[in-house]
């Protein structure tokens, strides 16, 4: 069993009557997500894709015991959709909608925290367990079964590691993209805690970027001996002039924090390969498994 979802996961699909919560719920369905329901206020009563449609989390979460939600719902309303499935009991949140205020973001990541429930993103492709579950939008043809958890902040660059690593015959055991905003809930050293313990994973693929600081305090737990499974890392922005951001709202260098050199120091110093580009990663791979 992977960590946080498997496929008995029962989903619930936040703004399922949109163009995108529609067009993704039907590619988890043919990736055999167990979608349980999904939520428009007003439009209860409907079916997506065969889905029934309701109009509060609460009401999916008795009629079905959801028990994990994927947000689609626009910026404007996201923390209203997120207090909403904490309210009802919801344990896991997959926020893909971006463009989310960053004190929205962090007013909201606290009450999940305090509620017990955790946030994935936002800003996030989401999380898949290849083989059995994805609640995200990542293309699913690309990860296979396997030992290696890969963590990132980019989605684009999860995909392409993932096909290069699949190429290579080596499968992944859960990708979790944690985001690509300033704040966001379940960061790099959270999830490591996690595959630190899962019997599941024997190595573990960080991409991480410019900006913020959760290379550094990632490889903080591995210096620290909290985290001891083999390590390969990528860090995106080598060549990005401080000030400028890279894609995503957290990936900018500021006040001289937060910069590729450093984090790809500290990494090393803590015993991880850190690999120069992407498709290194699969060679670095097969030299610790």
């Amino acid at each position: 069993m992977a960590i946080l979802v498997d496929r008995g996961t029962r989903v619930v699909v936040q703004g399922i009557t949109g163009r995108e919560g529609r067009f993704h719920t039907r590619l988890m369905l043919e990736y055999g997500t167990r979608v349980v329901a999904g939520v428009t206020p007003g439009k209860g009563g409907e079916r997506v894709h065969g889905v029934p449609v309701y109009d509060t989390v609460e009401e999916a979460v008795e009629k079905h015991g959801a028990e994990a939600s994927i947000v689609f719902v626009p910026a404007p309303a996201a923390a209203d959709a997120v207090y909403e499935a904490v309210d009802a009991g919801i344990k896991l949140v997959v926020v893909i909608t971006e463009h989310i205020p960053v004190h929205e973001t962090m007013l909201f990541i606290d009450y999940a925290r305090r509620k017990g429930t955790l946030v994935i993103g936002p800003n996030t492709p989401g999380v898949i367990a290849p083989g059995r579950t994805k609640i995200g939008i990542m293309p699913g043809d690309v990860f296979t079964p396997g030992r290696v958890a890969v963590l990132s902040r980019s989605g684009t660059l999860t995909y392409e590691v993932a096909a290069a690593m699949t190429r290579e015959g080596i499968g992944q055991s859960i990708v979790i993209g944690v985001g690509g905003d300033p704040v966001v809930g379940l960061d790099f050293p959270e999830a490591m805690e996690m595959l630190g313990r899962d019997p599941g994973t024997r190595a573990l693929v960080l991409i991480g970027e410019i900006g913020g600081d959760m290379e550094e305090r990632a490889a903080a737990l591995v210096r620290e001996g909290r985290f001891t499974k083999p390590l390969v890392a990528y860090i995106a922005g080598k060549t990005a002039p401080p000030g400028k951001r890279m894609g995503h709202a957290g990936a900018i260098i500021s006040m001289g924090l937060g910069g590729y050199q450093e984090k790809v120091e500290a990494l090393r110093a803590a015993g991880a390969l850190v690999a120069r580009t992407p498709y290194e990663i699969p060679k670095l791979l097969a030299s610790v498994l």
